[in-house]
């Protein structure tokens, strides 16, 4: 079985986590307090072992000498032998181990971990025993250490059995600092909680949504998360009331250029039909043609792009539509007659705004009979179902043209925006032919996506079922 190139090509776990740590800020908190976590807890009970060792050891002394002579007289009276009995009814009492080594008596109460101990440490002031110990070898005997009369001397240490508590001891310490360190990172993850908010509220200023400011939290006294999101609100207010006014200019002064562009069309159509007159007038009624047709553009993006957009749907068979589009542009334009049509059989009856798709399908070919002059094809123009259930209809238009270059792909379905500066209006219109193709494929719910084909450029329009 071949694996996929994609997951070939996929990073390795590692990376993937230092990809997901470098881009998150709670992620990179949670390492913080983690961290933390672990540095206060060795941190404190590597110094509370290390302040044990080192100031109890001065002020014990005088009391454990104390204590170890009267356990060494308790084993060996003086004028007898040590006795193991005592010694072994000591250690089941006490936690401490006890060595008896002499000419009558040899015995361990726990001789695994006097080896155990000796092997670990080396004997008493050998080279590499622990400098926390009691100090040199001598100061070693003369506290833990004693000889009797008769020559045996008498070891005591600690039964490192008893003390087996201490990792547990450890371990509830650091489960405790690490459920602190977790309420802690909840309780901060909690006064974070605003970004959350102030990011949605930006993607819906982004997006044109200023209904809904971002919430602040104790408006009377904010904090300086509550003072950044009151300012991004007053931010997306300010933009709002500047594309209200914009957008209120531009429909004023489309809707008052009406009325002169029309008396201008009157008094030229009334010019004498001579020679000399004729050529001009011609070229002045195409002109204000232009005109009049770029403030029905505008006016009709105004319309597309508020809020509430008016459609008119009714049932429409876009198939049949397509074709009077094409039958339309053919008489203006004698190459639209070799428009390539290629529609699915059986589409479906959509709920569509005739009007806004017929000026859809007329923005698109017609700025793809635009680009295709001398190219070895005529434009193209697919209409396909989307999935077989019928979920709605896909459109694409493609011509045969040179294309245009890849950075500027996100910008052609912006308004006035023109591949080439340079090229005449003639040639390349004003730019808001693919803005309004936009604006009525997300009208009706659906996505406008351009590519280049190579050749040339194709444009993907989908409608889905209302």
């Amino acid at each position: 079985m071949k694996v996929p190139a994609v997951s070939a090509q996929r990073p390795p776990w590692f990376r993937r986590a230092l990809s997901a740590l470098r881009c998150s800020l709670k992620l990179r908190l949670m390492m913080v307090f983690l961290l933390l976590a672990l540095g206060v807890a060795f941190a404190f009970i590597g110094g509370a072992q290390k302040a044990f060792s080192v100031g109890w050891r001065d002020a014990a002394r005088p009391l454990l000498m104390d204590y170890v002579d009267r356990l060494a007289a308790d084993i060996a009276p003086p004028g007898r032998a040590p006795s193991t009995e005592r010694a072994q009814a000591i250690t089941q009492r006490l936690p401490i181990t006890i060595d008896i080594s002499g000419p009558l008596v040899n015995w361990r109460s726990h001789p695994e971990q006097a080896r155990m101990d000796w092997q670990r440490n080396g004997p008493p002031g050998a080279k590499g025993r622990d400098p926390e110990d009691w100090g040199d070898d001598k100061d070693w005997q003369q506290l833990l250490q004693r000889t009797t009369a008769d020559g045996h001397r008498l070891g005591f240490g600690l039964n490192e059995a008893a003390f087996e508590r201490r990792p547990r001891l450890f371990g509830f310490t650091l489960t405790v600092l690490l459920l602190l360190t977790l309420l802690a990172f909840l309780y901060v993850r909690r006064l974070l909680r605003p970004l959350d908010d102030i990011r949605q509220g930006a993607l819906r200023f982004g997006a044109g949504e200023f209904g809904q400011p971002i919430p602040v939290r104790h408006p009377k006294g904010p904090d300086e998360l509550g003072e950044l999101a009151a300012t991004i609100n007053t931010m997306g207010h300010d933009i709002h009331q500047m594309l209200e006014a914009q957008r209120a200019l531009l429909l004023a002064i489309s809707h008052e250029l009406r009325s002169p562009l029309t008396r201008a069309r009157l008094n030229t159509e009334l010019l004498p039909d001579t020679a000399d007159v004729t050529p001009q007038r011609d070229a002045l009624l195409r002109d204000l043609a232009e005109m009049a047709q770029l403030i029905s553009d505008l006016l009709e993006s105004e319309r597309l792009a508020g809020r509430h957009q008016a459609l008119h749907r009714e049932p429409t068979d876009l198939a049949e539509l397509a074709r009077e589009v094409i039958d339309e542009l053919a008489s203006t334009q004698p190459l639209a007659i070799n428009i390539q049509l290629q529609a699915a059989q059986h589409l479906p009856t959509m709920p569509l705004d005739r009007i806004r798709i017929r000026l859809l399908l007329r923005n698109l070919l017609d700025n793809a009979l635009r680009h295709s002059a001398g190219a070895p094809q005529s434009p193209e123009l697919h209409i396909r179902r989307i999935g077989e259930t019928g979920q709605g209809i896909e459109l694409e238009v493609r011509d045969h043209g040179p294309g245009v270059p890849d950075d500027q792909l996100p910008h052609l379905a912006q308004a006035f925006f023109r591949p080439d500066t340079a090229r005449t209006r003639n040639a390349g219109g004003v730019g808001l032919g693919l803005y309004l193709c936009r604006l009525v494929a997300q009208a009706h719910g659906g996505t406008f996506a351009v590519r280049n084909a190579r050749p040339g450029l194709s444009v993907t329009v989908t409608l889905p079922q209302a």
